[in-house]
Order: structure tokens, then sequence, then C-alpha cells
């Protein structure tokens, strides 16, 4: 094992020790720090993203299958867990592909999920969050929220309300994945936890009202009374907080407070983790056409289509039509990674990976990077941010709608989605 997984396995051990001894608060070391940011606020999204060329992606998976007995093939390491979820019922085939992440007796909330989450003003975050430390954000209507991924990272989920819907705003980091989901199903309104188990490496969610698992990464439920329901997915984009101030400054961000405290949040338990060789806890076979914990964009729609960074970083923008969606992805801004160095804001660039739809008021734009982290349509000559909105030109203060997408280890796309056109590859 190298040292840098060792790290990381460490890390988890220490981390799930912390928050099952704090009861649900999290560490707290260092000193808190200060800033501030603000510019002209521009309305945001108004609404999902709802593509007019091509059905969102099924991703179902298996079959359904429903196993009266389940007992004689249920292994222990299951039927051991004192759930009383209904295990005749799956979405997948081998349940050898469930493992327990963690190994407490019941491992379910050992990473507290945030369920009252408080959120601040940009000018607030910004004495304790730096700029280039990325997070969730989120729009619906005339909000738009920034979750800071040093929060996340160590919660996994929050369980939130934005506008009327209830959400959660979700983050694997074994799988770099966050990812928000619309949480009604059937008329109730799930409250989701982390389970302790994993699938594929990607965090294994469950539902206090069934107790059905259900897979992070697809938003299908994996065991239980929901086992083969798919939560809706709401789009989201994993983005700096600088760029979420500049372009949304009467925003709001999560609060620290929210999960019980301030000065741990910017430390990675996952020390080295994405500049490792191999993902952890991960059984599968790895699919050698780009190294396991490089970075994708998954787009889900149709079929669904993975754009490497690899590619991205050589042209900034790629405009492309899925399953017959005029879409545009595009790469920019030194945003950190939140899963190398320990310290979020001072860990390597990434960058900015988002998708868009890039059909504005019935007109197909395509778009050029520019030296400036900005891109150009050709259409009207129009000046853009990395996060879709208007800056100059015909079309100032326009902003584009996310389309529906996750940024990945490549060894998670190609784990759930083996079948799936790789843009490139």
């Amino acid at each position: 094992m190298s040292i840098r997984l060792l790290s990381v396995v460490l890390a988890m051990t220490v981390l799930a020790t912390a928050c099952a001894s704090t009861s649900g608060k999290v560490l707290s070391d260092g000193p808190e720090e200060s800033n501030s940011t603000a510019t002209t606020f521009v309305p945001p999204l108004t609404g999902p993203f709802d593509p007019t060329g091509g059905a969102a992606r099924d991703t179902t998976g298996a079959e359904l299958i429903v196993d009266a007995d389940y007992a004689t093939t249920l292994p222990r390491l299951l039927s051991s867990l004192p759930w009383d979820t209904d295990w005749s019922r799956r979405s997948f085939a081998d349940w050898s592909e469930l493992i327990r992440g963690l190994q407490q007796n019941d491992p379910r909330d050992v990473i507290p999920p945030i369920d009252s989450p408080v959120f601040e003003t940009v000018d607030a975050a910004s004495q304790w969050l730096g700029p280039r430390e990325p997070g969730a954000l989120v729009r619906h209507g005339d909000e738009v929220r920034f979750y800071p991924l040093g929060i996340l990272t160590r919660h996994e989920i929050v369980n939130d309300v934005i506008g009327d819907v209830p959400i959660a705003v979700t983050f694997c980091p074994l799988c770099n994945t966050a990812i928000t989901f619309d949480r009604r199903v059937d008329g109730e309104v799930l409250r989701l936890g982390v389970s302790g188990l994993l699938r594929n490496s990607d965090l294994v969610m469950w539902d206090a009202t069934t107790l059905s698992l259900w897979q992070q990464l697809t938003g299908v439920g994996l065991v239980g009374e929901y086992a083969g329901t798919q939560l809706d997915i709401i789009p989201s984009a994993i983005v700096s907080f600088e760029q979420f101030a500049t372009d949304f400054p009467d925003g709001r961000s999560l609060a620290a407070e929210s999960g019980g405290g301030r000065r741990a949040y910017g430390i990675n338990p996952y020390r080295g983790y994405s500049t490792s060789e191999s993902p952890f806890l991960f059984a599968g076979e790895l699919d050698d056409r780009y190294p396991a914990l490089s970075r994708v964009v998954g787009v889900d729609i149709g079929a669904g289509k993975a754009y490497p960074f690899s590619e991205l970083k050589q042209v900034g923008a790629i405009n492309d039509t899925v399953d017959g969606q005029a879409i545009v992805v595009w790469l920019a801004g030194d945003t950190a990674d939140a899963l190398d160095d320990q310290a979020i804001a001072i860990s390597q660039e990434i960058g900015t990976a988002v998708a868009f739809d890039r059909v504005v008021d019935g007109q197909e734009l395509s778009f050029t990077a520019t030296d400036s982290d900005r891109f150009v349509d050709d259409q009207t000559g129009s000046i853009w941010s990395v996060l879709g909105l208007a800056v100059d030109g015909e079309l100032e203060g326009t902003q584009l709608r996310l389309a529906p997408h996750r940024n990945e280890f490549w060894f998670a796309w190609a784990a759930f989605f083996a079948d799936a056109t790789v843009y490139g590859g």
C-alpha cells in the first residue's frame, strides 16, 4: 500500500471515529480568518434544466430483483446489520458489490449528514473560505446557494429546501461526485443519510422513511421498498467560492455552524487521495483508457457522455450534441482540488468544469475559450463567465442553463456507465 493511500485509510478511520465520538460535531482546529467579496447581482437560472431534444438519462440499472429467499444469499456483513430494510428487493445482481466502508455495528450516520442547514452571506462566508475553495453551486428560481466541499467532505449529505423543493446536496469524496437530488418520492419527503456502505467505492445513502438504500452516483434505489426507483437529479456544478461570489454576490453559502464547527472545515481528511494511483475500496476492473483518478465531466442526457478534463484542457470549450441536445462543456479558473493537499485552500489547481445548454431563445450558440478564463459565442460575440453568465455584449445579463452533469473520477464513471460514449476516447 502506498504512503498516500495509507494516509487516506487513516484519515477515513480518524474521521469516522471523530464523527461518532462528537455526536455529529466535526473536529475543530486552527484559527478563524477574515476577508470579503461583492459585486453586482444578476438574476439566476429560473428553473430546472428542460432538454428539448432528448430525455433525461435512464440510470435505473439492472432489472428489479424480487427474491423471497434472499436470506439464503444475503451476506453476513449485511444480515448482521440491525436494520429493518426490505432485503428481498434489489436493483443489482451481485450482493458482493456492497461492502462496508465503516465497521461500526450500525454505521448509519456515523458520518453525520446536515439536517438543519444554516446559510450566510457572501461577505460572512469570505471570512473563512478562501477564493479557490470548491463547492457545489445549486440554483433554483431566485435562490442561489454554495455548499463548500470543505463541509461536504465531513458530512457528505445536506438535507435542505430551496424555494419549495426539498433537496439533498450530496458529495462522495471517494468518487469526487457532487450531486443534488429532489428528495420527494411518491409524495413523501425523504431524509437521506450516510449508510456506511459503499458500492464501486461510491457512497450508498439510506432514507429514514423506508430504510431503503440508494446509490449516490446515480440516484437509483438499490435495496428496499424503493429499489429501482430513480431520484430526480437537479443540475448543479462544482465551482470556486470566488466564482460564486463574483457572479452571485447576493447568493447564500452554507455556514460552518450548520455542522457544529468551523475551523476544521478547510482541512481535507483524504489527503493525497486524488493524486494516488488507485481508488480506495474499489474491487471492480479498472478501465485503463485514462488514469483511474483523473477527472471527467459526466453529462446525464440520454445515454450519457463523458468529457475528460485532459481533453478540455486542450481547447477550453467543447461544443457538442448529446441525444439531440446542444450543449457546451468548458473548463477554466484555478479552483482547488478538495481531495489533494491537507489544506484545501492551497491545494493543486483543478479548475471549474461545467456543462450548459447552449440554446438561448431558440438560437444555438457555439463557444470558444479566451485567454482570460472567459468564453465568447460565435453568433453574437458576447462574453461569458465560467458560470454561464453573459458579462458583455449583445446577450449581457443572460444566464445559460446548467445541463445535468457531474465531475467524477474516471474509474467511477467507467464503473457505472461502461457503455456510455467518451469524448475523444
